[in-house]
């Protein structure tokens, strides 16, 4: 069993085809148990909503897409519980508290945290915490 915190730029490619679709889905695997903090479905329905006034998907997909997440077996952790600790992260990396709470997550639990964002993987590469981070394309 491999255990991964994931972020919603992961969770839009299990229902969305976009570059690494297939490498995003391959963490849906059942011998894999997937985390991420409370914040995650909120970020998702912006997403959405972003890519429905982007004209890349119509309301009807949307809803269906938002119909699709609470089926994926996601262990949903309090924010609150890991704010501090973001918080720390924030101020050392200069990253988002977003960013962070998935970051302070995977120390939590031990592992990797999986992102498709680019920007914060590079950011991360060279402190203490790259062995944290997962760019989706290297799954």
């Amino acid at each position: 069993m491999t255990v991964f915190v994931v972020d919603t730029s992961v969770a839009v490619k299990w229902f969305v085809p976009e570059i690494h679709t297939e490498r995003a889905s391959s963490i849906l695997a059942p011998t894999n148990r997937l985390h991420a903090p409370d914040l995650l479905p909120a970020e998702f329905g912006n997403t959405l909503w972003k890519k429905f006034r982007r004209d890349e998907l119509d309301r009807a997909e949307v809803q269906t897409v938002a119909s699709a997440l609470p089926v994926v077996p996601i262990n949903f952790h309090s924010s609150i519980g890991l704010l501090r600790g973001a918080l720390d992260i924030a101020f050392e990396t200069s990253r988002t508290v977003y960013d962070s709470l998935y970051v302070c997550l995977a120390i939590a639990l031990d592992c990797q945290f999986v992102t498709a964002d680019e920007k914060l993987c590079n950011a991360l590469q060279s402190t203490e915490l790259s062995a944290r981070v997962l760019h989706v394309g290297d799954v």
